[in-house]
């Protein structure tokens, strides 16, 4: 692990050698053998099905997480997966859960599906990555997840085998017992055999019984949003994803550090960022709970967890930041060095409030899962612009163009992100190739659908969306996906759906109705129908407000921006007379160079620190008006 300080130390590293002369593995078995080889019975990975800090947890070796994902790859083989071959998982998080990873990718290709979606979505992508097995939970209590899955299965006929995990091999004392006994059913429609993945993997040998691939290919489906049942799936080859590992060793980690990871692994922040910086490094991962930041009792549990492992880096995201601070620092936490952050951009009084709390830095980076992730990050020890994404990795390079022509941008002029790397796969982003069409610059630059600017110091600012997305804590929801099921009401001309300031989670959905001529639908009965037919809990909306007439442009299109707008004012305005503050938002304007500004009532009995306390964990900054 090096310094990273700036500029001057990130391009010593690039400067070093060019990224394809670095001796690197080419493979995932390479990459995973070579960790084995180094620190074959250091700790590699620990699971605990429960919070407590006293519970049952399960540790692996890196001799042990080698051996088992060398004996899932040679399950995946026996099922007939080969290179170019797909196994899905829809697993929440569990040791099998990491196995599957790891040996599916060695053995062909993974693809990680959220276990939230609804079955039709999941059958979706089932179909595009035309996955051949598909590993998911054995029946269970508290858990929907196999009925959804079976449901999915029986709309994708591709699939031949479903491997169960039963999550009972965890449990001891009276509830191993019970579990049994209460276990639901699960019918299943579809006509894959299904098998028992502990079962099936203790039959395989511990060294691979297959020649290992030859070269670079790809080796993860990633999809992306996925929540109106049309998925955009993301590949990523292995050199992408070895990247990512690269950075995290080169940059942060070494074989002593003990990171905790509450997020899922169906995610690239848990897989890509963590796990393969993990490997990189011969690091110690924890993941506490099948849940994670979810779990039962996680926050509450969570500084004893830090406390328990010596937990060295935490890997979080701004809503958990915000839990965790509602709760008291109740354990011994000296071990730790840094909280890393991402997913959504982080409000800058909670970083102050999480730093005075815990006495540790928080770094926050940036990435996606179109560019196999890692993009850029606050330097972790030079300086931090808070609210800034910092400077691009090494070997990285950004590129700020126009949204109207694509040419480049001038400091601090707002364009759209567009980003190279060794994790950008040109031309091959999407599995489906009509989805690449007009996705690069040069051939070369990735476009991102972030908006953004690079200041004079040459960090990075997001400062909106080209694209429409609602992230909800990290969670990306599809506007349209709200704006179809409301038009499906008979006195709903058009609906307007946006991400609404939200404290806690960054965003949350928030809609506005226009309804047709003569109508008087209350909003009440709206929202009831809302609930009905918006098939995704997360993108229901919070908030739901008929107008007499949505703002559109020349062309009839609903003009977002001015809704936007519209929602800051009220969210603001409650939230600063609920705590008695007595000033309103006279407007919202757009700065060059921040994004959206809500401009507020000048008061001289107001202190800025007292707006600061009410809106300060919101990312949208305020000013007062003149």
């Amino acid at each position: 692990m090096g310094n990273f300080a700036g500029f001057v130390d990130r391009d010593a590293i690039e400067q070093a050698m060019p990224w394809k002369d670095r001796d690197l593995p080419e493979t995932m078995h390479g990459f995973l053998k070579g960790t084995r080889d180094k620190f074959p019975q250091r700790p590699a990975f620990s699971f605990q099905l429960q919070s407590g800090p006293d519970d049952p947890k399960e540790t692996l070796t890196w001799d042990a997480l080698y051996g088992r994902s060398c004996q899932a790859a040679n399950l995946f083989r026996s099922l007939g997966v080969g290179p170019n071959d797909v196994v899905a998982f829809i697993l929440p998080n569990a040791t099998e859960t990491m196995l599957t990873l790891l040996g599916a990718s060695i053995a062909g290709i993974v693809n990680p599906i959220n276990p939230l979606l609804d079955p039709g979505q999941m059958a979706a992508i089932l179909r595009e990555t035309e996955a051949k097995v598909v590993v998911t939970l054995k029946a269970f209590p508290k858990t929907d997840v196999p009925q959804k899955v079976a449901e999915a299965v029986a709309q994708a006929p591709g699939v031949e085998t479903v491997l169960e995990v039963d999550l009972l091999r965890y449990l001891t004392g009276l509830k191993k017992l019970i579990v049994p006994l209460i276990r639901p059913k699960n019918p299943v429609s579809h006509k894959a055999r299904v098998l028992d993945f502990e079962v099936e993997r203790r039959k395989q040998s511990e060294t691979l019984d297959f020649d290992d691939s030859v070269g670079d290919r790809v080796a993860f489906y990633f999809h992306t949003g996925g929540t109106t049942g049309m998925p955009k799936v993301a590949q990523h080859k292995y050199s992408g994803v070895i990247y990512n590992g690269w950075l995290g060793r080169e940059l942060l980690f070494d074989e002593q550090d003990v990171l905790m990871c509450p997020l899922p692994m169906f995610h690239v922040f848990a897989c890509h960022v963590v796990m393969m910086s993990v490997i990189a490094s011969g690091s110690h991962v924890v993941f506490p709970t099948p849940q994670g930041y979810r779990g039962e009792g996680v926050f509450d549990n969570f500084w004893k967890l830090i406390e328990r492992y010596k937990v060295s880096f935490m890997i979080t995201v701004p809503t958990a930041i915000s839990a965790l601070m509602q709760r008291p620092v109740d354990a011994d936490i000296s071990s730790l060095k840094i909280a890393f952050s991402g997913s959504s951009p982080l409000p800058v009084e909670l970083y102050n409030r999480f730093e005075k709390a815990c006495g540790i830095t928080i770094v926050e980076g940036y990435g996606l899962t179109e560019a196999t992730c890692l993009v850029s990050i606050n330097p972790v020890d030079g300086v931090k612009k808070v609210g800034s994404i910092g400077i691009p990795f090494p070997y990285t390079d950004v590129t700020i163009r126009a949204v109207a022509d694509g040419s480049e941008c001038a400091v601090d002029e707002i364009g759209e992100i567009c980003i190279s790397n060794p994790g950008v796969f040109a031309g091959h982003t999407y599995t489906e190739s009509v989805k690449n069409l007009d996705l690069y610059y040069e051939d070369k630059y990735l476009r991102t659908g972030d908006l953004g600017r690079i200041d004079g110091d040459g960090y990075l600012w997001i400062t909106g969306r080209a694209k429409d997305l609602i992230i909800r804590g990290g969670h990306n929801i599809d506007p349209a996906e709200i704006e179809e099921a409301l038009a499906g009401h008979q006195a709903v001309a058009f609906a307007g759906a946006i991400g609404q300031p939200d404290a806690h989670s960054g965003e949350v959905p928030c809609v506005y109705i226009e309804l047709v001529d003569g109508a008087d639908t209350p909003e009440d009965a709206l929202m009831e129908y809302a609930v009905q037919h918006i098939q995704e809990r997360a993108a229901l909306p919070k908030h739901l407000e008929v107008v007499d007439e949505l703002p559109k442009t020349a062309v009839g299109k609903i003009f977002k921006p001015d809704l936007r707008k519209r929602a800051i004012t009220r969210v603001f305005n409650e939230d600063l007379s609920k705590a008695g503050v007595e000033t309103s938002v006279v407007g919202v304007i757009e700065d060059k160079k921040r994004g959206l500004v809500a401009r507020l009532a000048k008061n001289g009995a107001i202190t800025d620190e007292a707006v600061t306390e009410v809106l300060g964990a919101h990312v949208i900054p305020w000013e007062w008006a003149d």
